[in-house]
């Protein structure tokens, strides 16, 4: 594995997200001949049986990793991350090196492994480039998973990746594998275990505390630099329980529910994206910078 020196030793780290990326295409599939953006999250077609039944059939591994997930993703876990990763201070990088410093979590050694996590950010990047979207919303999807280097930091897996859930009031039952949540300590506390918990009707998503991964923190890196709907963008890609199952809208306002929109159709160039051609980061590099220098500074702090 080629690894910077101050990553995990661990050589999971990367098998993880391609299992729950695997996980989450398939418990999450676009209807046949269907656009991802016109589903309805709602659709009462969909049986919650199924989806139990099809979580019964996936790998131990990714069940053991659902499990910490919901168990140690507590309100004060979110509190604390956010106030220790949002000083910013564990490196300087600009965009482009954080991609190559996010590279070093590939497996050379893995033969099932046909992509880097570059060539996986440029994949996506390149799907919304190729469809003629905004500038703003193809440098959205190449950083989308950049908070990931968080594994180099040495985070676990499971603070991560994941999809996201608010913390802080009841969880849903239609958040993955939500029997796992009967260990987390916040399920049988009465303040953060009712409809609204310690928020109020209609509060907005950007005072709600989500479970804490990748999203958040890249969120918390580009907020100066992106225009709204790429923030959302960022913010809630993993939020699946809202953007793919219609849950939580009690928390919601108008704002948010003008941005789903762009949650959804961004979903489905990270999620479905179909091009079986490799990007060339080489090659590509050049017309990235351009992009990156139009909206982000030279060097950020991480």
């Amino acid at each position: 594995m080629n690894t910077h020196s101050d990553a995990p030793s661990e050589n999971d780290s990367h098998d993880i997200m391609e299992e729950w990326d695997e996980f989450v295409k398939k418990r999450y599939p676009t209807p046949a001949n269907q656009d991802p953006t016109d589903f309805n999250p709602t659709d009462p077609e969909k049986k919650e049986s199924e989806f139990r039944d099809y979580e019964k059939e996936v790998r131990p591994s990714v069940r053991r990793f659902y499990e910490e997930n919901h168990i140690h993703q507590t309100y004060d876990f979110v509190m604390g991350k956010k106030k220790e990763f949002t000083a910013f201070n564990r490196r300087e990088m600009g965009i482009w090196e954080a991609a190559e410093y996010l590279n070093t979590l590939v497996d050379d050694s893995d033969p099932d492994t046909d992509l880097s996590q570059l060539q996986h950010l440029l994949q996506t990047s390149e799907e919304i480039r190729n469809a003629g979207r905004p500038r703003w919303m193809i440098l959205s999807g190449f950083i989308h998973d950049l908070g990931k280097v968080l594994c180099l930091y040495g985070e676990p897996q499971w603070a991560v990746v994941g999809d996201t859930f608010p913390v802080g009031c009841a969880f849903s039952d239609k958040i993955v594998f939500p029997e796992f949540f009967d260990k987390n300590p916040d399920f049988r506390n009465p303040a953060l275990n009712t409809r609204l918990g310690v928020y109020e009707e209609g509060c907005g998503l950007d005072k709600v505390h989500l479970s804490w991964g990748h999203d958040e923190y890249v969120y918390q890196i580009a907020k100066p630099y992106l225009p709204m709907e790429g923030l959302y963008m960022l913010r809630y890609h993993s939020f699946y329980p809202w953007h793919r199952e219609g849950e939580y809208d009690h928390l919601c306002n108008e704002t948010d529910r003008k941005m789903l929109k762009w949650v959804q159709d961004f979903n489905k160039y990270d999620l479905y994206t179909k091009s079986h051609e490799v990007p060339d980061p080489v090659a590509l590099k050049p017309y990235y910078e351009d992009l990156i220098a139009e909206f982000f500074p030279d060097k950020l702090k991480w």
